[in-house]
């Protein structure tokens, strides 16, 4: 699983790192990633890690917030959805 190699190097809370995991997995749920060795899995946690440390913490603003980077056009549309 991406994010939780990558949380080791950023400094959050146990409470933080949970609330991250949780993002994380809603957003992998929310776009049917079941495979997670996929790349776009990195993505997706580089994302939630990045609005984590702009200090949003709520984990569903957090997946909402990757999802939609991943939903502009060109970047993952149901057209080239795997």
């Amino acid at each position: 699983m991406a994010i939780y190699p990558m949380l080791k190097t950023v400094s959050f809370s146990l409470e933080e790192v949970e609330r991250l995991a949780t993002a994380y997995e809603d957003a992998l749920r929310s776009l049917h990633l079941v495979n997670r060795a996929d790349p776009i899995t990195v993505v997706i946690a580089k994302r939630i890690i990045d609005a984590a440390q702009t200090g949003v913490r709520d984990p569903k603003e957090l997946c909402a917030l990757a999802i939609k980077d991943l939903q502009t056009p060109g970047i993952h549309s149901e057209k080239g959805a795997r």
